[in-house]
C-alpha cells in the first residue's frame, strides 16, 4: 500500500502544472510559436523544402515562419494544425487547452469567453478544434474489461429508465475499459446484439475476460469465435459486487461524463457528443502519465498535424 500511495504522490508532482507555471512558459504569442516549432521541428531543423536537405531554420521577425539559414526559404510551424489561418491569438489557443487540461469534468466554452473576452462562437470552435487533438482510435489490450452502455441527452418519452426502441430523444454510447487501465467510448446507433458483439470485437482483444451487467444484448459475448471469457452481474436484484465480478470502473467513468454534461455543459447535440466522449477518454486514459494534462494536450498538436 506504501509503495502505490509513493508512487501515487510522484505521479501528482509530475503531473502538477500551475497557471502561474503555464504564464510564465508562455507570456506571449511568440513563446507559445516556438512550442509549436519545437515540437514538429525540434532545434528548427526540418529538410528545406528547396535545398532537399536538413537545414537549421531561424525565426523571421513579424511572421510566424521560419527562414532556412542557407537559402531563406521559409517553413510555417502552423499549417496543417488547428491553429493555422485562425486570427485568435496562440496565448489564447493554449490558455483554452490549459485549462481543458485542468479538470476532471470539462469546462464550458461560455467560462473561455468570460476569461479571455473572446466571443462565444469564437470560444466554442477553438473547444471544437481542440478536441479532435483529443480523438485517438485505440484497442483494450488488458483483461479483465468491463463493458456497459449509457444513454445521453434529451428525456425518455413516458418515464424513466431505458428508452424504448426508436425512441430518438436519447443517444446510446458503450463504454469499454480495462481495469486499472484505459477506456473506449463510442456511441451507437442501437444497443442490439448485433452493434454491441461488432464493437466488442473491434476494440477488445481476443480473449479477454469481459464482465457486464444484465442486459439481453450483451448475452452473446461468451458465444463469439474470439474466445471471451463473459461474466456477469445482475443489477435488477440489488447486487453490484460479486467478488471481482462488478462494473463498477466503467460506472465511474460514466459519472464524469454525467456530472460535466450537466454540470458544465448542461447540454449536448448527438452531433458533437462523440467529440466530448473522446475529450473525456483522452483525459482518463492519461491520468497516470507522468506530464501534465496540458503538455500532454500539446503534444498532439505534431501527431495530428496535416
Amino acid at each position: 500500500m506504501g509503495n502505490i500511495q509513493g508512487r501515487n504522490n510522484l505521479l501528482n508532482q509530475a503531473q502538477k502544472y500551475t497557471l502561474m507555471q503555464f504564464n510564465a512558459e508562455f507570456p506571449d504569442d511568440d513563446s507559445c510559436l516556438d512550442a509549436i516549432k519545437e515540437l514538429r521541428f525540434p532545434g528548427g531543423v526540418t529538410t528545406c523544402g528547396k535545398c532537399k536537405v536538413e537545414r537549421k531554420h531561424y525565426r523571421v521577425t513579424g511572421r510566424t515562419a521560419y527562414a532556412c539559414d542557407h537559402c531563406g526559404n521559409h517553413i510555417y510551424p502552423l499549417a496543417g494544425t488547428i491553429f493555422e489561418k485562425s486570427t485568435t491569438s496562440l496565448k489564447l489557443w493554449f490558455h483554452a487547452m490549459f485549462q481543458m487540461g485542468s479538470t476532471k469534468c470539462g469546462i464550458s466554452a461560455k467560462q473561455i469567453q468570460r476569461e479571455t473576452g473572446v466571443t462565444y462562437k469564437t470560444a466554442w470552435r477553438m473547444f471544437k478544434q481542440i478536441r479532435t487533438l483529443m480523438s485517438e482510435d485505440i484497442s483494450l489490450e488488458g483483461s479483465p474489461v468491463e463493458i456497459d452502455e449509457m444513454y445521453a441527452g434529451g428525456r425518455r418519452k413516458n418515464g424513466t429508465g431505458r428508452p424504448m426502441r426508436g425512441d430518438k430523444t436519447k443517444t446510446p454510447v458503450m463504454g469499454m475499459v480495462e481495469r486499472r487501465g484505459r477506456v473506449v467510448a463510442r456511441t451507437i446507433p442501437d444497443c442490439t446484439s448485433k452493434t454491441l458483439l461488432r464493437n466488442v470485437k473491434k476494440y477488445v482483444l481476443p480473449e479477454s475476460t469481459i464482465y457486464t451487467d444484465e442486459l439481453k444484448s450483451d448475452g452473446g459475448i461468451g458465444h463469439m469465435n474470439n474466445g471471451y471469457q463473459h461474466r456477469r452481474i445482475n443489477h435488477s436484484t440489488g447486487i453490484y459486487v460479486t467478488g471481482d465480478v462488478h462494473t463498477n470502473t466503467i460506472e465511474g467513468f460514466w459519472s464524469l461524463i454525467k456530472r460535466g454534461i450537466s454540470g458544465s455543459h448542461h447540454a449536448v447535440s448527438q452531433k458533437f457528443l462523440q467529440t466530448y466522449l473522446d475529450e473525456y477518454a483522452f483525459r482518463y486514459n492519461r491520468r497516470d502519465v507522468p506530464a501534465p494534462m496540458f503538455k500532454q494536450i500539446l503534444g498532439q498538436v505534431s501527431e495530428k498535424a496535416g
